[in-house]
């Protein structure tokens, strides 16, 4: 890739896991009154077969990861367990009060965090919590993330009992420069185990993120982790750019010196190697930063143009409700976003005072939804058009006056009416996604904000 397109293009911008993005909500016009209210709009219109998706939000973790800049809470005393399931029930109980009928569950995701903190009792006890208030859609979906180092066989059969299917194991990298550097050490062979054991008991989706551009990492290292990965064959593949956050209060990005992470052209090689040997090792590209195996459901949803994104990444599923349960988890209705209280003590307060635990939140306006297809269009499927009225907003001219340099640089092909992103494109998605993200363009940013963009 040429040198001078990353120069050109490498500028902090959104990963569009929703849209308007999480800092242009608009917290004036928001209350958790209006929120219901979408919720139960979306609710209204959704069937039996289509089904809600629920994120479970699990923030414990024995250790802090340096590369991560999630929400989370670092202890070693699993006192904290029990506590912390009782709320979560609380909550999704308070949920299905306010549902006019018992709702059905399409998907469920436990992210964290580490969801493998928990023992596989207290899991079994969250979703057994969870079902009994629900019915479940026969082709459901139910995954979780798992931790190499503490997912137990007992996790992964518990959970599977209880309907799960896929499982992601946190990879990042194999080389123990890199590892000691974000504080995640964990051996290849306790990596190949968990699979192993997840391929035996039935599961029929694993998957391992990788990341590149983490500090001190090389080629050598991200080669060197894709051929280990490969010889385990896990059905698909996150392959994530390191957001380098240190600016972000709390995500513990500062356990090595801004130098020693990979820039620019460089950070680039190891992305285009690294695609280049799983291309070869017979993974496709699907998306944004993701490969998976002609066998895996995630291939046949993007071959499908079925494929869908949200703040669990992307999905084979495509309701319009997805409830998010625990601390800073957020939730969807297609028409709001909703994130609860991101202090744990606050968190637990307001479900003792039997209040939903709505911190802040977004409703989307008209255009925020029409602009909302678009950038999922182009995340999901590399392309998008205007030629329908439902789609059509009326500052295309000025979208299309900034996509003319890309065009010029060839990583979009502009009809009249459509835009289609060509390969040399797909790298630049992001800031594809931001010519049409006119709350970006009202009210660019006065501090960093974002990641940058390659």
């Amino acid at each position: 890739m040429a040198t001078s397109l990353i120069q050109k293009y490498n500028v902090p911008g959104p990963r569009y896991t929703s849209y308007p993005t999480v800092p242009y909500w608009n917290d004036a016009t928001f209350s958790t009154e209006g929120w219901l209210h979408t919720l139960l709009q979306a609710f209204h219109e959704t069937n039996a077969t289509q089904g809600i998706s629920l994120y479970i939000h699990l923030p414990f973790c024995e250790s802090l990861c340096t590369f991560c800049g999630c929400h989370k809470r670092i202890t070693k005393r699993h006192e904290v367990e029990h506590p912390y399931i009782e709320a979560v029930l609380k909550e999704w109980n308070l949920y299905c009060e306010l549902l006019p009928k018992k709702p059905h569950i399409r998907e469920i995701h436990l992210g964290g965090g580490t969801p493998t903190f928990f023992s596989a009792a207290n899991l079994k006890r969250l979703i057994n919590g969870i079902l009994k208030e629900a019915h479940v859609v026969p082709e459901h979906e139910f995954s979780f993330e798992g931790h190499p180092n503490n997912t137990t066989r007992e996790h992964l059969q518990v959970l599977y009992d209880l309907g799960f299917r896929r499982v992601s194991f946190g990879v990042q990298d194999y080389s123990p420069t890199v590892q000691h550097a974000i504080h995640r050490v964990q051996s290849f062979h306790q990596v190949a185990k968990v699979t192993f054991w997840a391929r035996e008991i039935g599961y029929t989706s694993i998957g391992h993120d990788i990341i590149f551009g983490l500090p001190f990492q090389t080629l050598a290292d991200v080669e060197d982790t894709i051929d280990k990965t490969k010889s385990l064959l896990p059905d698909r593949l996150a392959f994530y750019s390191y957001a380098h956050v240190p600016w972000i209060k709390g995500n513990g990005q500062r356990g090595f010196q801004d130098q020693d992470v990979p820039r620019d052209e460089v950070k680039r090689q190891l992305y285009e190697e690294g695609k280049k040997r799983l291309l070869a090792h017979h993974y496709h590209e699907i998306g944004m930063d993701h490969f998976a195996r002609t066998t895996d459901s995630m291939y046949h949803a993007f071959e499908n143009g079925t494929l869908h994104r949200n703040f669990m990444g992307y999905t084979v599923t495509q309701t319009k409700v997805m409830i998010g349960l625990g601390v800073s988890s957020i939730g969807d209705s297609w028409y709001g976003f909703a994130q609860n209280e991101k202090v744990l003590e606050t968190y637990y307060a307001r479900l003792e005072a039997n209040e939903l635990p709505v911190l802040r939140g977004h409703l989307l306006t008209e255009e925020d939804l029409i602009i909302r297809r678009h950038i999922l269009n182009l995340m999901c499927h590399f392309e998008t058009q205007w030629e329908t009225e439902d789609l059509y907003f009326k500052e295309i001219p000025k979208v299309l006056a900034q996509l003319q340099e890309m065009e010029h640089d060839g990583l979009v092909i502009l009809g009249l009416d459509h835009l289609v992103v060509t390969e040399k494109g797909k790298p630049f998605i992001r800031n594809i996604c931001m010519a049409f993200d006119l709350h970006l363009q009202r009210s660019a940013p006065q501090t960093q904000l974002f990641s940058m963009t390659v």
